[in-house]
């Protein structure tokens, strides 16, 4: 931005990209808007973590006791409970949903039926508007002992019915099979889109060379997806620290907490029900960094081995 006086007035003249593409910044402008006021403005809480917190007192008027939440926490007894359950549901999710809408849109691509291939879509496409706690009632319902349909089946074959909600060793299970199957087909969107727009003129090509339907998957479609699944990877892997509070705590109850506590459900325990504002801070505080250090590392990583990196 210049600036120039005219008749002694000073007078702001906008850059020629901004003045030229007025309407481009007219539309990316309330994204900015968003992000500043609900994901940068935030931060000035932050400070709540190093500091005894008082409603009363405020953020600046509250005692400064650097970092004794901190330390708290590492001290806990559910420190390495909540750091183990955490990475291993995180994992969990990571190994089994990362690849699963990948082989999908490897899939889908490969039918030929034009009204099928969409109604295949469209059936995976539909779990991922279903809200959280719609999704959870249904894995209740049909997980339930006495009335669900996996034990109605398990009955049929001369078993006794499985309580899996209360089975701390069959939580993790459950949470990532029914997260693959609601997100497959939203996750595999763009993926599709990247098979879409690879050149048929080099299926056409390995067509005439007598390549067989594998080796077109192997060399052509394969080698197209692997910029776009590194870069997925590493945004999944990035909140691998992060897992969904909602699920977790609707799922959750006391016989299956020894699997199903993490870190965001101990956050609102203690920040929300217990009033212990700063502690919580802290932990979330924490769990943000680490997640910022693995993205970090998980990109330099990727952008050495084969030169696909988010910066």
């Amino acid at each position: 931005m210049t600036l120039g006086s005219e008749g002694g007035d000073r007078k702001v003249v906008l850059p020629r990209s901004i003045r030229k593409n007025w309407d481009l910044y007219l539309l990316v402008l309330p994204v900015v808007v968003y992000f500043i006021l609900l994901k940068y403005l935030p931060m000035y809480g932050i400070q709540i973590a190093f500091k005894d917190f008082s409603a009363s007192k405020g953020i600046w008027g509250s005692d400064w006791v650097g970092m004794k939440h901190f330390i708290r926490f590492f001290h806990n007894y559910q420190f390495w409970t909540l750091i183990r359950n955490t990475v291993e549901i995180s994992g969990f999710q990571i190994l089994v949903g990362f690849p699963i809408p990948i082989l999908f849109a490897l899939l889908v691509n490969e039918v030929r039926g034009r009204w099928f291939k969409k109604s295949v879509q469209s059936i995976a496409f539909m779990p991922h508007f279903l809200s959280t706690v719609v999704l959870v009632g249904m894995v209740m319902a049909f997980l339930s002992p006495s009335t669900g349909l996996v034990n109605h089946v398990i009955r049929l074959f001369g078993g006794e019915p499985v309580y899996f909600m209360t089975e701390p060793a069959m939580f993790k299970s459950i949470y990532v099979l029914s997260d693959v199957w609601q997100n497959m087909g939203f996750s595999s969107v763009l993926y599709i889109a990247v098979l879409a727009g690879i050149d048929k003129h080099l299926y056409e090509a390995a067509m005439i060379d007598g390549a067989s339907k594998l080796k077109r998957l192997v060399h052509i479609a394969i080698p197209c997806l692997v910029p776009t699944a590194v870069i997925m990877f590493i945004f999944q892997f990035g909140t691998i620290m992060d897992i969904g509070f909602e699920k977790i705590y609707l799922m959750q109850n006391d016989l299956n907490r020894a699997s199903s506590s993490v870190i965001s459900t101990y956050v609102y325990e203690m920040g929300l029900l217990g009033s212990q504002f700063s502690f919580s801070a802290a932990v979330g505080l924490f769990n943000s960094v680490i997640n910022l250090g693995l993205i970090l590392i998980v990109n330099q990583l990727a952008k050495r081995a084969g030169g696909t990196s988010l910066w």
